[in-house]
């Protein structure tokens, strides 16, 4: 399946028929794919069926793993465990001799990591571990991943190059599977000239998907504050020094900054949601901490705050009794979508889904540590559309009665290997 201009014919009229020859091999392998994506729609259904019902928390996808190369082997596809943990990487290598130049290898990432939710969902594929839920949709990731692979398996002949997947453990805590899957070596030998991912999306109606060129979602920092005082009996308040009172009004001026970096032309949420003081009604506490997020669409600018924040701690500590020390978890970077991979997979999914059911997406000041790959080549991260109203799936991820419509697996399974294949034709 060669480019029209790899094709030296002379004059416009042979022009005209090759793009009419490439354009009828392009719906073969459109028709090709959907075609083997509804046959097996089934077994992906029963794939996301046994991930569901066995969640794992993040870097103890122990079974997960197992199960997910298991079914790699009985499919004949090459692959090494225990790569940055439970890490599965892999590679289907074309049968075709020249490769592209373009493109020589396509990496693919899903994630398999659960999360600390008690599932509420009355379904006969519910989370058989209590307080564990496939919540964020990683177990229709790795379905949707491991059918695409097994449609590109049978494909081999169909394109150029080399295939590298990628199952990815602890997406959802610090510092992040793909962190640790890099510094163990995953985007080398060879190194993929791009990266394509995947993600569950509620807000979008079945049959649909989304994309977004450029910064799409947040960076994110843990921030953890504790401010130290003299605890003791609450009936001798001359012997103490309250830390609950300073933690206040340490509290008072960080809603202050948040206030003013709110206010930014980059999209910034300085925000706090806990607070701890291990006392009681007659006990005053010798410490309360305080812990918070920071989450910026502008790398640079992350730092910045970073300084005021370590700042705003050593002054409020000049000017009270109670100290408040900072400690800065920093977490996942920017994802940034490289506009010329984005354009092209966008244009690859209208051809499978039609463009009036392929939509525009906002940023999001949530994170992703898909990012670690965008920092370091090109990268599309989309999301596929998994709600239906009409069937009562409207719940967001991350909460216990998150579900999907079961028809976007074979879409995602199908348009993942299409986008992949055109990619490397």
């Amino acid at each position: 399946m060669s480019p029209v201009h790899r094709i030296p014919l002379p004059g416009g009229v042979g022009i005209e028929i090759v793009i009419l020859e490439w354009s009828m091999v392009k719906m073969e392998t459109l028709q090709q794919i959907k075609s083997r994506a509804h046959e097996i729609r089934d077994e992906i259904i029963s794939i996301r069926h046994h991930i569901h019902s066995h969640p794992e928390l993040s870097f103890q996808e122990k079974e997960t793993a197992a199960f997910i190369s298991q079914k790699l082997s009985e499919w004949g596809i090459a692959h090494e465990t225990h790569i940055g943990g439970f890490g599965i990487v892999g590679m289907i290598n074309s049968e075709i001799q020249n490769p592209k130049p373009e493109i020589r290898c396509i990496a693919l990432r899903a994630d398999m990591d659960a999360l600390p939710i008690n599932e509420q969902n009355n379904v006969g594929y519910k989370s058989q571990q209590p307080g564990v839920m496939h919540a964020c949709g990683h177990d229709v990731h790795s379905s949707a991943l491991l059918g695409a692979l097994k449609i590109l398996n049978e494909m081999k002949n169909e394109f150029s190059g080399t295939i590298k997947f990628i199952f990815q453990p602890g997406e959802e805590k610090l510092p992040g599977g793909a962190k640790k899957m890099i510094e163990a070596g995953v985007l080398e030998n060879p190194k993929p000239d791009l990266i394509i991912a995947q993600h569950v999306f509620t807000p979008l109606h079945v049959g649909t998907a989304g994309f977004r060129s450029g910064k799409y979602m947040a960076s994110a920092d843990e921030l953890y504050f504790t401010v130290k005082g003299k605890g003791g009996h609450a009936a001798e308040p001359h012997h103490v020094i309250n830390p609950l009172y300073t933690a206040a009004k340490l509290l008072l001026e960080l809603e202050k900054l948040s206030d003013e970096v709110s206010q930014s032309s980059i999209p910034t949420v300085l925000a706090f949601g806990k607070i701890t003081g291990a006392g009681a009604t007659n006990v005053i506490p010798d410490q309360v901490t305080i812990d918070g997020t920071l989450r910026t669409m502008d790398e640079a600018w992350r730092f910045t705050i970073h300084d005021r924040l370590k700042q705003l701690a050593e002054e409020f500590s000049s000017k009270n009794q109670s100290g408040a020390q900072l400690r800065i978890e920093i977490g996942y970077p920017c994802l940034t979508n490289d506009e010329h991979t984005t354009s092209r997979s966008r244009s690859f999914a209208e051809d499978y889904l039609g463009s009036e059911n392929v939509k525009d997406l906002d940023i999001r000041m949530a994170s992703e540590d898909f990012a670690f790959f965008s920092e370091k080549i090109p990268a599309c991260f989309y999301r596929i559309g998994t709600g239906n109203p009409a069937k009562g799936i409207t719940s967001g991820v991350h909460t216990p009665t998150f579900n999907i419509d079961e028809d976007a697996l074979e879409l995602a399974a199908g348009m993942m290997a299409y986008i992949t294949l055109r990619h490397l034709a």
